[in-house]
């Protein structure tokens, strides 16, 4: 299923076709033209809505336990405010609007308030550091921002002394939540309530001026700036269109069939594109409703309450929802275990090819009816998952067996594949075509081709238009024939399904030949509840070896239950009991590398549990979550060496980040386990 280091080796072809049994085709998907769509602007498509269904439900909130909604009517009147209120304030077109805050509805109006005035919203992750913070803010040349409460604005004013006089600064700093500003004196602080004052003001005194702005606005006008994870380097803020993510939204809607009555829990960072893409683009498009948890923390009960109908969430999310469900059953009766475990066995067979619409044998579909009614049905009700109609996942591989799992429980979970710079919006998967090893086909207006590195090439629709201030970068990703170049490895199946196999960069081989796909490995790795993150490497070496972070909710669970003491998650992980679960978890996975035709030399050899869990505050891990493996192997280049090196055990001490901005360090001595390894299982003829 994998291939080699891509850039620049011509003969990979080949070698791809003899590890896959796929013919490699570099050859371009024919573009699927979508169905007509007037180009538009996203302030005019709410004013749309707000005259075609005035008093539906556009957003629901929960506030204090109580459900709150804004009408399209409601909305399409504070977008009116704001944007009048920004005016007042100096806002002018094509100025940067920065937002930073949790999922709010006054948020999201602020998106369309500022594109109303042909500014452009840029989203900021609502976890980043003053430090982190700065760099986009100064990229982006901000002077207004729009907040969420009292511990973005302390962020801000803490950015506004770092920039220390540089021109231009943040000038004006609008917050939604008063709580605890009442006292704050600093220049330019304004709350909500009287930015939509002067916004009424402004309105009557400049008769029209709103309504030509919006009618002003051009489909080509640069619509958001996304900033991208920065995996690598420093983030890089990528400049979509309305067309682009308008195009990306009524693709996704017209696949899915969504529209008014529809509803989506939005509750991932504003910041990502996957919540741009789903939250604004399709929310506008779609005309349904957009529904706001209270908290991070009340995201599933939130969602029992509202039984959403369109779902979205990264492999993480779906990770930690079966990790949740894990630790329930591992509390449940005996009898209870049993019963589960003989139902989902049955599910894990032909759940999925009975929700797929393939055949499936009478007894076994009669069977699955019954654990439908008592074990599937009220597990979708506890995942708050029994409405769905429509599920996805993205921002990152998934392993298939937690693909599967859902889908055999008869959630319609489905992939999709992009990046920031594509809208995310690249392959879709339809009903009835879904396959757990691809993410799908192209999306309508999308062309996909596989260069002859490997390297998967887009066009279409939802590219970007450039990088902000960032000439050199855009001409680096985008071809003189106007192709993306995602810097994924990839291949066609002879249906035309896109199969991703890693990053680019992150592909390799290891010294005997085999090639090494890490991310793979990680991704079986992680859909054990006890493992919440590994990173594993063997590119140029002789063998495969992991860091692991367990999940210190379930491991913490499964020590209670055996009544063994810990003081915290230094004290748990280092457990000699931690460490042989954990390797039981590793040999289940390199039994079944072992089975795989050219896997068996990719089989983890050592692993350690880490001391600390990975966490972006201290640069191990983007905003979205995602790996960074370089510079893991950097900082923790002592305990590779250990490893590597024959040894039982390391001492290390680690600096880590408080969140009061505090620093601190993390000591341990870390032992290092010899996992469990089989011999290649010969496939049968």
């Amino acid at each position: 299923m994998f291939i080699g280091k891509l850039r620049g080796v011509v003969s990979l072809g080949l070698s791809l076709e003899r590890q896959l049994g796929v013919k490699v085709r570099p050859t371009i998907r024919p573009t699927v033209n979508l169905p007509p769509l007037p180009a538009d602007t996203f302030p005019r498509l709410l004013a749309a809505h707000a005259a075609r269904q005035p008093a539906a439900p556009a957003v629901r909130e929960k506030d204090l336990g109580i459900w709150q909604a804004w009408t399209w009517a409601d909305v399409a009147t504070e977008v009116r405010e704001i944007a009048c209120g920004l005016a007042s304030l100096g806002f002018r077109p094509f100025d940067n609007l920065a937002i930073v805050g949790a999922n709010r509805p006054h948020l999201y109006m602020a998106v369309v308030a500022a594109q109303s005035l042909r500014g452009v919203p840029v989203p900021l992750y609502q976890d980043a550091v003053a430090g982190e913070m700065v760099f986009m803010l100064e990229d982006a040349a901000i002077e207004f921002v729009f907040a969420e409460d009292q511990e973005q604005v302390d962020k801000l004013l803490e950015c506004r002394e770092l920039q220390q006089g540089k021109q231009p600064n943040l000038r004006h700093i609008i917050y939604d939540d008063p709580k605890g500003l009442r006292h704050y004196e600093q220049p330019g602080l304004l709350g909500y309530e009287q930015l939509r004052v002067l916004g009424r003001a402004f309105d009557l005194a400049n008769k029209g001026y709103f309504d030509a702005a919006v009618a002003s606005g051009a489909p080509t006008d640069v619509g958001v700036i996304l900033y991208t994870s920065g995996t690598t380097g420093r983030p890089k803020g990528v400049c979509q269109t309305h067309a682009s993510f308008i195009a990306a939204g009524h693709g996704g809607v017209v696949t899915d069939k969504l529209g008014p009555g529809d509803n989506i829990m939005s509750y991932l960072p504003m910041a990502w594109v996957g919540d741009h893409l789903f939250s604004v683009a399709q929310w506008l498009v779609g005309g349904f409703t957009l529904n706001c948890p209270e908290s991070a923390e009340t995201v599933m009960n939130d969602m029992r309450e509202i039984g959403p109908s369109y779902y979205f969430g990264p492999p993480r999310t779906f990770e930690g929802l079966l990790t949740a469900v894990s630790i329930r059953m591992e509390d449940a009766a005996a009898p209870k275990r049993w019963f589960y475990g003989k139902f989902m066995a049955l599910a894990q067979r032909v759940g999925a090819d009975i929700l797929n619409g393939a055949p499936v044998g009478g007894g076994d579909r009669f069977m699955y009816a019954i654990g439908n009614a008592l074990v599937y049905g009220p597990l979708r009700n506890v995942l708050g998952m029994s409405r769905i109609r429509v599920a996805y996942t993205a921002g990152a591989a998934i392993g298939p067996d937690l693909f599967r799992f859902y889908r055999s429980i008869g959630v319609n979970l489905k992939q999709f594949y992009g990046q920031t710079e594509t809208c995310a919006y690249v392959c879709l998967q339809q009903d009835g075509k879904v396959k757990l090893q691809t993410v799908g086909t192209a999306a309508p207006g999308i062309e996909l081709k596989i260069a002859h590195d490997g390297e998967v090439l887009v066009r279409g629709v939802s590219v970007l238009k450039e990088y902000y201030k960032r000439p050199d970068a855009t001409a680096e990703v985008l071809d003189a024939e106007g192709y993306f170049h995602t810097g994924d490895a990839g291949v066609l199946d002879s249906e035309g399904h896109l199969r991703i196999i890693d990053r680019a960069k992150d592909v390799g081989r290891m010294n005997g030949g085999a090639i090494f796909a890490p991310n793979y490995i990680e991704n079986k790795l992680k859909f054990f509840p006890q493992i919440k993150e590994a990173v594993c490497f063997g590119n140029g070496r002789d063998e495969v070896c992991a860091a692991i972070n367990i999940d210190f909710e379930a491991v913490g669970n499964w020590a209670e239950r055996r009544g063994l003491a810990y003081g915290g998650y230094v004290d748990l992980a280092g457990k000699p009991e931690v460490l042989a679960l954990v390797g039981e978890c590793i040999a289940k996975v390199n039994a079944d590398l072992a089975a795989e035709d050219g896997m068996a030399d990719t089989q983890i050899a050592r692993f350690l549990v880490l001391h600390k869990e990975l966490d972006p505050d201290d640069d191990e891990l983007t905003r979205t979550r995602k790996v960074r493996r370089g510079f893991i192997a950097e900082k923790y280049a002592v305990l590779l060496d250990a490893l590597y090196g024959g040894k039982k055990e390391q001492f290390i001490e680690t600096q880590v980040k408080f969140e009061d901005g505090r620093t601190g360090t993390v000591s341990a001595t870390l032992t290092i386990v010899e996992a469990k390894r089989f011999p290649p299982v010969k496939a049968a003829a």
